[in-house]
């Protein structure tokens, strides 16, 4: 790795780094929308840590959020964004980079 093809430390993405917004990021990106009740199952956690962490993503545009029905039958739906695509992408070649040495 030369220095100037480099990535370094401050290009991971803080918000994306906390591990559970890292795997709520890596299941978007490999799926075209995923509900709440998978995402909470998925990553073991109570609904209230769920939803800080989604809106987390959403407030910096990462994830769209979508609410269909009322009430306990509602269902609460997330797809990545072009935006939260990059920021991901670009997240894991930051990861590699600080990782691998060639």
């Amino acid at each position: 790795m030369n220095a100037e093809s480099a990535l370094r430390v401050t290009d991971l993405d803080p918000v994306i780094h906390a591990p559970k917004r890292l795997a709520v990021m890596a299941v978007l990106d490999n799926s075209i929308t995923t509900d709440f009740s998978f995402l909470r199952s998925y990553l073991d956690v109570t609904d209230s840590d769920l939803s800080k962490q989604m809106s987390a993503l959403e407030r910096v545009g990462y994830v769209a959020i979508t609410k269909s029905g009322r009430g306990r039958g509602g269902i609460t739906a997330y797809r990545i964004t072009d935006d939260g695509r990059t920021a991901y992408r670009h997240h894991l070649a930051a990861l590699k980079a600080l990782t691998t040495f060639e």
